[in-house]
């Protein structure tokens, strides 16, 4: 064997080399590849995380504002049932009022006829 090659040998050595070279090229384009979906892959965990976080908040203060609501519903119908219990000793005490003074409107008006009876009577 001769230590010279042939050009078939030459064209075979570097196309292998060209074939390594594209292969290295590729395997580069891979890897960073991978690792620009694995950065998107963790940007998009951290947006999930931030937003489930958010969600956690935002519906923890929609809790609160409904117990507060809910507390300030419960003292507006206390307020209520004060209101119209006050109403109604207001209306009993008016309807006890009122016969009162029909009652001595009553009086008052027999005094007068008694009055203009015993006048008559004295003519």
């Amino acid at each position: 064997m001769s230590a010279e090659t042939s050009p078939s040998d030459d064209n075979l050595q570097s196309r292998i080399a060209e074939a390594e070279r594209r292969l290295e090229e590729a395997a580069s384009l891979a890897a960073e590849a991978e690792r620009r979906a694995e950065e998107e892959i963790r940007a998009l965990e951290a947006d999930l995380e931030r937003e489930r976080s958010e969600k956690e908040q935002a519906l923890a203060a929609a809790e609160e504002r409904l117990g507060e609501i809910e507390s300030q519903v419960e003292a507006a119908e206390k307020r209520v049932e004060a209101a119209e219990s006050r109403a109604a000793s207001v209306e009993a005490t008016v309807a006890d009022e009122l016969a009162r003074a029909r009652e001595s409107a009553a009086q008052w008006l027999q005094e007068q006829l008694d009055a203009l009876r015993r006048e008559a009577e004295g003519r």
